[in-house]
């Protein structure tokens, strides 16, 4: 049965990723649909909320979403993450806001040809360091370049904000064994990892095609969160465990997304993505064509002879 009310929105009428709230994080809640609203219910009443306003919903501990809600989201293209104390655990997106496979094609093409994987490899590395001696790095020494920045971020921020730090040691399966800054960073990396998950899906890449990290359905996601978490998601996290926080999660996601509102991430991600790609001008429109050795060709047609 279809739900009554407002019609779905049509992609033309869908917001850009760049002009929607980064994320919505709830818990403890029912989640349902108003017409083209999604609806919050608690003890305390219901909140409204437009879902083409906003790029991704994360779910936490006691949330329960409706058929009717998932429907909507998916009709959108929010993203919808899981979460809970046992670390990030991603299970749906919506579909992409492009309508058009031209990125994920390109997305495919480059990391299929280990020339041209090596050369974006290197794009994303370069974007982090402000060194003018590195262009002729392998990427091994990138690596290795990269894991002596991490460690020297790490320290700088514990003597900036007077937070111990003794390593990044946490356990997925233990949220609160951790020390409150591990657990820190693990909430902020939830965070970025969500709006980084939707800005590719939101493109129409594919996120399990990763050009610096491999071997599982969101190695494009950490590829793109790695490219801001020194800006964003540490410094951040430092400084909630230094505020004295008692809320260190809840503390960490609404700082996380005051960074991300200040720094318009929101409107970087897509054109990072797009340049690391090399994708220029605007999309494709959604127009099914059938593939061709010369290129493509127009579908709706029958391509048969006129045998009887």
């Amino acid at each position: 049965m279809s739900p009554t009310g407002a019609r779905p929105p049509e992609r033309k009428e869908l917001g850009r990723f760049e002009n929607r709230l980064s994320f919505i994080y709830v818990e403890q809640c029912v989640i349902h649909r108003d017409a083209n609203a999604l609806t919050f219910t608690d003890d305390s009443g219901v909140a409204h909320l437009p879902a083409a306003s906003v790029a991704a919903l994360i779910i936490g501990p006691g949330a329960r979403i409706t058929h009717a809600a998932m429907g909507l989201l998916g009709v959108c293209g929010v993203s919808v993450v899981w979460v809970g104390e046992q670390g990030v655990r991603y299970y749906a997106h919506g579909r992409p806001l492009s309508g058009s496979s031209r990125m994920a094609e390109t997305q495919a093409k480059l990391v299929s040809n280990s020339r041209s994987r090596v050369q974006v490899a290197r794009a994303m590395y370069l974007r982090r360091f402000d060194e003018p001696d590195i262009d002729e790095l392998s990427i091994r020494e990138l690596r290795g370049r990269e894991g002596t920045r991490m460690r020297r971020l790490y320290r700088a921020h514990s003597e900036r904000t007077g937070v111990p730090w003794s390593g990044r040691q946490y356990d997925p399966d233990d949220f609160d064994a951790s020390d409150p800054i591990n657990m820190a960073l693990t909430a902020a990396s939830v965070a970025l990892y969500g709006i980084a998950h939707a800005g590719i899906v939101a493109l129409g890449c594919i996120p399990s095609l990763g050009f610096v990290h491999r071997g599982t359905d969101r190695a494009f996601v950490f590829d793109i969160a790695d490219l801001y978490k020194a800006e964003i998601s540490i410094p951040t996290a430092f400084d909630v465990v230094a505020s004295g926080s008692t809320d260190i999660a809840g503390d960490t996601r609404r700082a996380v997304r005051d960074a991300i509102v200040k720094s318009k991430l929101m409107r970087r991600i897509p054109r990072d993505i797009a340049e690391l790609l090399s994708v220029e001008g605007d999309e494709e429109s959604d127009v099914l064509r059938l593939w061709d050795t010369t290129g493509s060709v127009s579908a709706g047609l029958n391509y048969g002879t006129n045998e009887s």
